[in-house]
């Protein structure tokens, strides 16, 4: 029995080892047939951050779609396998190890949150196989634990088209200061990768411009009585609450604190920028503010295409915060197999190899995305370093700075 069953798992290994053929017969694949390479995609699908990470999961598919329907790589078809991972580093590693014994899959996309990402690296180096995220913004992933003093890239495997916390925190802490005129800053974070990495910086930045930080609380994920915390900051007499962390807290915070009188703003990150948010909160979030990757993607002439795609399927989630940047990160892969099977006297290298080639290729990636010019650096960041900042204004997130920010 042993035995038998050795050869019945050997024989499916071989018959997934290129990906899976279908017999359409259309391009040409090498051997006149078609091949099917799935591109993976992680992110919550489901309970806590699922608005955001829905965005992703449907960005990538528009991705997927549009290429299939451009014939973009002859002879070759892509499909989405994705994984939920349910905002969990636990979930997202067992995701991580599906998707690398998937042997149709050439490459990831995702996920979103910090946490998860830095339970993933290990995997998809080991395979050698590309992995993007289009949220993740916690600086140590591609510069390493000394990035401030001496950054390393960790993993040639792991990009993102997300600029980092390294920029984000002090974009913020920057308008805040100036924009605002805010001098008395209460911070709080919900002591994860990404919402304690981008407290810390913009703690850091907000002091350097000259402010005060009031005092610094720490919450938990799923916390749903922040009476405790109101008081402290009551008693600081804060003029602006800044939250490291994602938007199920920090809509719970702000209603809490206006409830209790203390009407100033909240101020959070790219975890914040969400319409659950304003759901969330009602009218308790009107005013407050939150910075997001890139430039607003309704502005984007490049990204018009896929935001009507986007509502005309009735697609759940939010496409504003990371769906172009999901939809870049897919084409970045599929544009890699391209190009890898077009060094290969035009046909598909064999599995391992495929995969091995596409993360050379995507390190070289330099083309016009529909969320702006994508190209990484040596340290698989991107290099489009523009940042947004957006404030709730008639149950809206309205944009009301662009730029960048010089941490010098």
């Amino acid at each position: 029995m042993v035995i038998f069953t050795s050869i019945l798992t050997t024989g499916a290994l071989t018959l997934t080892a290129c990906g899976s053929r279908d017999d359409s017969g259309d391009g040409d694949s090498g051997d006149g047939g078609s091949t099917t390479l799935t591109i993976g995609v992680d992110a919550p699908l489901s309970g806590e951050n699922s608005t955001t990470g829905l965005g992703i999961q449907y960005g990538a598919q528009i991705a997927v779609d549009d290429a299939n329907k451009k014939n973009t790589v002859p002879g070759v078809k892509f499909k989405i396998k994705a994984l939920d991972d349910k905002a969990q580093p636990a979930t997202g590693q067992q995701n991580a190890t599906a998707l690398v014994g998937d042997k149709s899959v050439v490459g990831a996309v995702g996920p979103l949150n910090s946490g998860v990402a830095q339970s993933m690296l290990q995997v998809f180096s080991s395979a050698d196989m590309v992995q993007i995220s289009p949220a993740n913004t916690n600086p140590e992933l591609t510069m390493g634990k000394n990035w401030q003093t001496s950054p390393k890239r960790p993993y040639k495997t792991y990009f993102r088209t997300a600029t980092t916390d390294a920029l984000q925190g002090g974009f913020a802490a920057e308008y805040a200061y100036t924009g605002l005129k805010k001098k008395n800053v209460f911070v709080v974070d919900d002591k994860q990768t990404y919402g304690a990495g981008l407290a810390k910086l913009f703690n850091e930045a907000f002091v350097k411009a000259g402010g005060k930080v009031a005092g610094t609380d720490h919450v938990n994920t799923g916390d749903k009585d922040f009476g405790a915390l109101v008081s402290k900051i009551k008693a600081a007499k804060a003029d602006l609450v800044y939250y490291g962390g994602q938007y199920d807290e920090s809509a719970l915070i702000t209603k809490q604190l206006k409830d209790a009188g203390v009407n100033i703003p909240l101020f959070g990150g790219d975890g914040m920028f969400a319409t659950t948010y304003i759901e969330t909160a009602g009218k308790p979030s009107e005013g407050d503010l939150a910075t997001a990757i890139g430039v607003p993607v309704d502005t984007l002439p490049g990204a018009k295409a896929f935001v009507d795609t986007y509502k005309a399927k009735g697609y759940k989630g939010d496409y504003g915060a990371y769906g172009a940047y999901a939809y870049d990160a897919t084409t970045a892969i599929i544009n890699s197999v391209k190009a890898a099977k077009a060094a290969n006297d035009d046909k598909l290298p064999s599995g391992d190899e495929l995969r091995s080639k596409v993360v050379e290729e995507v390190q070289k990636a330099d083309f016009e995305g529909i969320s702006g010019k994508l190209s990484f650096d040596e340290f698989g960041d991107t290099t489009n370093k523009q940042l947004t900042v957006y404030q709730v204004e008639k149950g809206k997130w309205k944009a009301v700075k662009t730029g960048t920010y010089d941490p010098s």
